[in-house]
């Protein structure tokens, strides 16, 4: 089966996936009680309760309510946001590159680390530094993201004091930095368009401890599996072959077997993405970082119904997406997976 036409299948197959999502999204707001009263407030009056049922036809039935509900959502009309006094669709806006940034920066480190340490860890197997890496690769996993984003705060920021405890910047930056309406709206990205270096510095370093903390278990994770994929590739035939004929085994490592063990764990990398985003939940709201998760949390804590539902649906929506780039990707760099 040619490449594009296992893209096109794949587009098919996501319809259902995204009506199943809705649909679950939807019923979360239905069992929470009575959805107008939840989408308002409980400081409303009967009266305008009940224009507002009218309004968004919550006095209709479920499955009416749902149909336009779904027109809403295909229109940009995801309701309004207690929280952060704006609709939800511009608190998305607003929050979500903080969040898509830090989730970025701590992939990067996650697969950098993860691969570099997994690769090395197959070649010297059974050895110390094979020993130390799925020690380091069980805690990891093992360890709770809450209690290893607190003990790096802990650490860095109020015994070590060299990096800061949370936030976005600096309060002496936020005095005039206009974030919101930068050209990209990803922090780190517009400070390096404007120039403003110094802002750029302090901003990464407000980074550094969000990060590591949320790709600790990804590192993990990738650790784990490109050790397990090395190990498998290089008992391959082919391995052998190149040995026997006399090719440096940097060769053999760089343009054979790491090549070839990368396949699995690039599955394994994207759908972390969305993992990440999850995570940031937590380490958004143990850092205080004006991101998604922090908001999630805040509307959360405000019974904020449709932030809450409009957080849900787009972490949704995004591991639908990645999962789809990563079955493309995994086709490309594969093309047995395409014969089914």
């Amino acid at each position: 089966m040619k490449l594009y036409r296992y893209i096109l299948r794949r587009l098919f197959l996501i319809i259902p996936v995204l009506l199943g999502v809705s649909i679950i999204v939807f019923s979360l707001n239905q069992i929470t009680g009575d959805p107008a009263a939840a989408f308002i407030g409980e400081k409303m009056t009967p009266t305008q309760i009940q224009l507002v049922k009218e309004k968004y036809h919550f006095d209709e039935p479920p499955i009416v309510q749902y149909w336009y509900w779904l027109q809403g959502i295909m229109q940009g009309d995801w309701g309004w946001s207690k929280v952060a006094t704006l609709s939800v669709t511009d608190s998305i806006m607003k929050f979500f590159p903080n969040t898509f940034q830090l989730a970025v920066i701590a992939l990067l480190i996650a697969v950098t680390v993860g691969i570099a340490a997994g690769t090395r860890a197959a070649i010297k197997r059974n050895k110390a530094f094979d020993q130390l890496a799925r020690v380091f690769s069980l805690v990891g996993i093992s360890i709770p993201l809450f209690f290893f984003a607190l003990l790096m705060q802990f650490f860095f920021s109020f015994y070590l004091k060299i990096l800061p405890s949370g936030g976005l910047l600096d309060n002496s930056y936020l005095a005039y930095a206009d974030i919101p309406n930068g050209p990209t709206r990803f922090l780190l990205l517009d400070t390096l368009i404007v120039g403003n270096f110094d802002m750029f510095l302090n901003a990464a370093q407000h980074l550094i401890l969000p990060a590591m903390a949320l790709s600790l278990s990804t590192i993990a994770v990738v650790l784990r599996m490109q050790r397990n994929s090395m190990l498998e590739v290089l008992g391959l035939d082919y391995i052998k072959t190149a040995r026997a004929k006399g090719l440096p085994e940097k060769t053999v490592i760089r343009k054979h077997a790491r090549k070839n063990a990368l396949i699995p764990t690039t599955t394994v990398v994207g759908l972390s993405f969305g993992s990440l985003l999850g995570g940031a939940v937590i380490t958004e709201t143990i850092f205080f970082y004006p991101g998604l998760g922090l908001w999630a949390t805040q509307s959360i804590s405000s019974a904020d119904n449709a932030s809450i539902l409009g957080f849900c649906l787009l972490v949704a929506l995004i591991f639908v997406v990645v999962n789809l780039i990563v079955d493309i990707l995994y086709a490309y760099l594969d093309p047995r997976v395409r014969l089914g």
